[in-house]
């Protein structure tokens, strides 16, 4: 249950500082962090947590994470759902905390967005469902094989959440005009859920794309990771 816990916690500290960066402070009044910032506090969400609950639960935060483990040999097939449950779970009550804060601001309109993911009309820069697809397909295996490079034994110890923090940082670096920046279902359905219509109704792209990221990780890096004998 401990790990559960923490799955929780982090995956609710990721969703409530890498999804409130961009709802409350990316176009604050003329001087919001931007893009940059909110690429840099999803990194910073993970980067953190990997040091506070990396040694209690592996801090996944993401069903894509867990799963793409699981497929690497790192975790094991019985621990998957609970896993799943807790981060889906963190992600929802974080964006329920980011509603009552951001409601509070008169003028306040979920519709806008939410910090949701989207392709199409709702991608942020109007692209294709096959674009936000091919994307979150891509940055997710990339993901995969930085976490699994990043903790395998043959690397540098204690350096892993830092290079998967800055990780995440670059993958939103690049994919946030593109989909809003996924890879993450727990992250995508934490603020859909709040959101409703096509924010729920898009939200099997960025499960499934994720997903299939994952696996994609975890096998290249059996192949290029396997110690020869």
């Amino acid at each position: 249950m401990k790990k559960y816990g923490a799955e929780f916690l982090g995956t609710f500290w990721l969703v409530l500082g890498g999804c409130g960066s961009a709802v409350l402070a990316a176009a604050f009044p003329d001087v919001g962090i931007g893009l940059l910032g909110v690429a840099f506090a999803f990194g910073l969400t993970v980067l953190t947590m990997a040091f506070a609950i990396g040694h209690i639960s592996g801090c996944h935060l993401n069903p894509a994470v867990s799963i793409g483990l699981w497929a690497g040999g790192r975790f094991p097939a019985k621990e998957l759902l609970p896993y799943i449950v807790a981060q889906v779970l963190g992600g929802v009550v974080a964006g329920g905390v980011l509603y009552l804060i951001a409601s509070g601001q008169a003028g306040f309109d979920v519709s806008a967005g939410f910090a949701s993911n989207g392709y199409g009309a709702h991608s942020p820069g109007g692209y294709s469902l096959l674009a936000a697809l091919i994307t979150e397909v891509v940055m997710t295996m990339m993901f995969l094989l930085i976490i699994m490079g990043a903790t395998d034994k043959r690397a540098p110890q204690g350096f892993a959440p830092i290079a998967i923090g800055l990780g995440l940082t670059l993958i939103h670096l690049i994919s946030i005009p593109v989909t809003n920046t996924s890879v993450n279902p727990a992250r995508s359905t934490g603020v859909a859920l709040y959101v409703g219509d096509w924010a729920t109704s898009q939200l099997w792209l960025f499960w499934l794309a994720p997903i299939v990221g994952g696996l994609l990780g975890a096998v290249v890096y059996r192949f290029i990771g396997s110690e020869e004998h």
